[in-house]
This record gives C-alpha cells, sequence and structure tokens, in this order.
C-alpha cells in the first residue's frame, strides 16, 4: 500500500479543541497504533511533538511510539468519564501495539437489578447477560461505583450482592441476620412491598432522576464545615465526589463513531472490493511462523460476521517436510484444513485470506486441487504495501488507508499472525524444557524419545512414580530409579 502523504501534524494540533476526547494515533500506512484519551484534547496531543528535556527522558518504548506517529484522528466527547469508556471500547477492537491498558476482555461496571427476585438486589456485573434484568451504566470509575452503592445501602436501605435474606413465617422478609440489621439505619424486618419502594427510589437516584439527596448531603458538609467539624465535612465532601462522579452521564458507544466503520460496513465493503456476489460473512486466514527454518508451525483463525470466532480457531504443525519452505507448509495446512472440512461435511468459508503474496496463494490453490474441492473465494495479503493480491488475471489491489474492508482484513491477518507466534513461542518453550534430559547420562536418544512419547511432555515425566517410569520400553528398577532422583533433585 503506498504510504499517505507527509501531514504537518503541528499545524493540525492548533486546530484541535480544548475538550475531552479521545485520540487515536496512525503510522505511515495508517495503521492505528496507539489509542489515549484526553481531559483537553489540545493539550495532550501536542505534548507529542513538543520537544523538550522531558521527552528526551522518555522510556524508549514512548520514544519508539512518537517516532512511528505520521498521522492522527481525534474524537471530542462531552466529559472525561465518556472518553474513558471510548478508549477503553477502542482498544479493545483495535488492539493497538503500543497500548497496554485495556487489552484483555474485561469490561466496565454495569449495576444488574433483576425484578423476577422476591428482594431485589443491587450487584455489580461487566455483561447483560438477561434481558429482564435492569442495568444502569457502564460506569468507568468502578472505585467510585462501589462507593456510591454503599452509601445507597444506608440512604435508601437496599441489599446489594452479598446479602443473603430470610423469608419469615409471617410473610415478611429478615434482610440481615447479623450486625448489620443495626449499622444501616433502616427496620430489618419489612414486606415486599416496602422493600420495592426502597428499590425504585434507588433505580430513580441511579438514573439521575433525584438530585435532593446530593443537596442535602452539599447541605450538611457546609454545615459541617461552618461548625468547624473539618474531618466530617471532608467525609461528607468525599461521599458528594464519589455520587457525582458515578452519576454523571454518559453516552453509549455503538461503534458508530467517525474514524471505525461497523463490523456490517466493513464486510459490506470488503465484497464490494473483491466483487463477490455477497458480503462475506465468514473469513478464514492462516499464516505461517518459524525461527530460521525450524519449529514451523501454521495458524487458521476464523472471523464470523466481522469479529473473531476462537472456537474455531486451529494450529498446526508442519509435519510433511523439515526445513524452511513457506510454500510447502502453506500447501499442507490449506489441504489438511478443507480436507477435514469436507470430510465432516461443513462448508467452507465465504473467504479465504492467506499472509503473503502469489507464491503462497499459488500453494493454496494446489492444495485445493490436490484434494478435488472447488475453492471458495480467496485472496492473498502481502505485508510490505498491504497489497491485495488475487489468484486470477486481476492486477493487485491497494485500498485506502482508512477503507473499512482493509481494516478488517488487517485484523484478520494480524490475529492470525499473533496467533501463530504464541503457538511457535509455545513449542519453543517446551522444547528447551525436555533439553534437560540431555544432561542424563545414559539416556540416548531411542530412550529419551520413548519417555516423551510416554509422558506428552517434561512436567508429566517429572509428575511421574518410578513405577510409571519402570512402564516405559528399555527402563528398568536401576534406570528408572536413578532418572527418578536426577529429576528431583
Amino acid at each position: 500500500m503506498p504510504e499517505a502523504e507527509p501531514v504537518n501534524l503541528k499545524e493540525k494540533v492548533r486546530h484541535l479543541p480544548d475538550k475531552p476526547g479521545v485520540y487515536l494515533m496512525r503510522d505511515r500506512l495508517g495503521r492505528i497504533i496507539y489509542v489515549g484519551k484526553a481531559k483537553s484534547l489540545k493539550k495532550r496531543v501536542s505534548s507529542y511533538f513538543m520537544p523538550s528535556r522531558a521527552a528526551r527522558e522518555l522510556h524508549p518504548k514512548i520514544r519508539t511510539l512518537i517516532s512511528l506517529i505520521a498521522n492522527f484522528d481525534t474524537i471530542e466527547v462531552k466529559s472525561e468519564p465518556e472518553a474513558l469508556l471510548l478508549e477503553g471500547r477502542l482498544i479493545k477492537e483495535w488492539r493497538p501495539k503500543y497500548n497496554t491498558d485495556f487489552t484483555d476482555d474485561k469490561r466496565f461496571l454495569l449495576v444488574r437489578v433483576d425484578p423476577a427476585e422476591p428482594l431485589p438486589r443491587f450487584r455489580l456485573t461487566r455483561l447483560r447477560k438477561d434481558t429482564r434484568s435492569r442495568h444502569f451504566g457502564p460506569f468507568a470509575h468502578s472505585g467510585l461505583l462501589r462507593k456510591t452503592l454503599a452509601q445507597m445501602r444506608r440512604q435508601f436501605g437496599i441489599l446489594l450482592g452479598d446479602a443473603t435474606p430470610r423469608l419469615l413465617p409471617d410473610g415478611r422478609w429478615q434482610l440481615y441476620d447479623d450486625v448489620r440489621q443495626e449499622l444501616y439505619g433502616w427496620p430489618n424486618e419489612v414486606t415486599e412491598a416496602d422493600y420495592r419502594a426502597r428499590v425504585e427510589e434507588a433505580c430513580a437516584f441511579l438514573d439521575g432522576k433525584s438530585r435532593e439527596w446530593l443537596a442535602q448531603l452539599r447541605e450538611e458538609m457546609a454545615a459541617a464545615a461552618g461548625k468547624h467539624e473539618f474531618e466530617k465535612a471532608a467525609e461528607l465532601r468525599d461521599i458528594v465526589f464519589a455520587l457525582e462522579g458515578t452519576l454523571q452521564k454518559t453516552r453509549k458507544f455503538e461503534r458508530n463513531h467517525p474514524v471505525v466503520a461497523t463490523d456490517t460496513d466493513a464486510m459490506r465493503a470488503l465484497g464490494e472490493a473483491l466483487g463477490l456476489p455477497a458480503p462475506p460473512r465468514t473469513l478464514e486466514c492462516f499464516d505461517i511462523s518459524h525461527i530460521s527454518g525450524t519449529f514451523v508451525v501454521a495458524s487458521m483463525v476464523h472471523f464470523a460476521d466481522g469479529r473473531p470466532d476462537k472456537n474455531n480457531y486451529r494450529r498446526f504443525q508442519i509435519k510433511s517436510f523439515i526445513g524452511n519452505d513457506d510454500f510447502r507448509a502453506m500447501e499442507e495446512v490449506v489441504g489438511r484444513r478443507y480436507r477435514r472440512l469436507r470430510e465432516e461435511g461443513k462448508p467452507f468459508p465465504d473467504l479465504v485470506v492467506i499472509d503473503g503474496g502469489r507464491g503462497q496463494i499459488g500453494a493454496a490453490l494446489k492444495a485445493f486441487a490436490l484434494i478435488e474441492a472447488e475453492p471458495p473465494a480467496l485472496i492473498g495479503l502481502a505485508k510490505k504495501h498491504e497489497t491485495i493480491i488475487f489468484p486470477d488475471e486481476r492486477p493487485p489491489l491497494n485500498l485506502p488507508l482508512a477503507h473499512p474492508a482493509l481494516g478488517l482484513l488487517q485484523r484478520l491477518r494480524d490475529e492470525a499472525h499473533r496467533f501463530a507466534n504464541t503457538y511457535n513461542a509455545d513449542l519453543r518453550s517446551k522444547k528447551i524444557r525436555e533439553s534437560v534430559l540431555d544432561d542424563f547420562e545414559g539416556l540416548g536418544d531411542v530412550r529419551r524419545a520413548a519417555l516423551l512419547a510416554h509422558f506428552g511432555d517434561i512436567d508429566r515425566l517429572r509428575a511421574a512414580t518410578e513405577e510409571q517410569i519402570r512402564e516405559v520400553p528399555g527402563f528398568g528398577p536401576k534406570l528408572a530409579a536413578e532418572l527418578h532422583a536426577w529429576l528431583h533433585s
């Protein structure tokens, strides 16, 4: 893919608003390499392009990031909590190389209230697992949210997730059977109707429809300060801060921001760019990984409706040869994958993507010919310029840097690359652990291979007893005892 036209970054920074938002740093190929949030977009983004002594003393990783920035985009929002929520969503979607936070699957907290319970409790969750419950949030600040719920328990007399109420013989409920029945200052034995009235008040507060409590707390804080009860005033101030931080309105982002297309848009754009009869809903991508011709492995990742479907990921050790030959490796794994699908009567994907150029595409087509199967739509994605290679006479295709179809292909290819490299690293680590057997005298290649074939890996061998080691061909009582003692020395 051609490099983007140079951008005057300092001039672009001058036109940024002094408002909260999220910024996306891009490299010369337009790829998102870092996502950040800012209280002031103008001040935060400009700090990347101001040479100073502090900048020279930055961590090497940050200096490298700054050297790679060729352009940036920004998304203005209404508040800092909105910026935090949007930053997390974008990092999870794009997984930029230089981000470390939010790269796991952790989500922001929600408050869940299940009205089907006799006494609905206020629980924390990160997923909307059911439709019958009421959900409030997401909340950007988990610490403030937990403090808010603790205060709501005192203010409204509600139950949190740690409560285990008990039904009494007269039909009422006992909320607590420990010191908490006196701690929170509410009647401990209630009817369902009385408790549900408490729940409705608490839900109205979380909805932001009731501000009387905040006004009351501010009055108490001012009164305490006027009486020089500064410790009490500080405590009330912290409570007000927690409540205000929790209730600060945040919009829900559904990937409709200006720089990131939806998965549906990306699939539609990809189908149009490749001339397919319909948007490709299922995609599979293959990648080969090795270290100078050793530990040759391959990965296949599967996307469904534009998102990773990890249950259908596959990884392969190369079995047909030893050495460094990406073309033969690609031929082998493509053949193994689609021979298996055909034998099981399962459909092929709508699109197969090969990490590589014409040589790798030719190897994949040869694999389909050998198993006598009609290949689905198939393309290659060449890394250097992100060029799309077709298996027929069509010329190579370079999509614009911000094209949603290219973004989908890059995410697919990068995930295949990550999965292959992880498998390669796992095999190398396993080989290093197994090499300790080389230091045990009297253990030749045949016996070492017999041990690993019997136990699978060095960890299971270490856990084996002498009797279990003697079950391996070639190991008598003496040799088994010596090996067992050596492994635990």
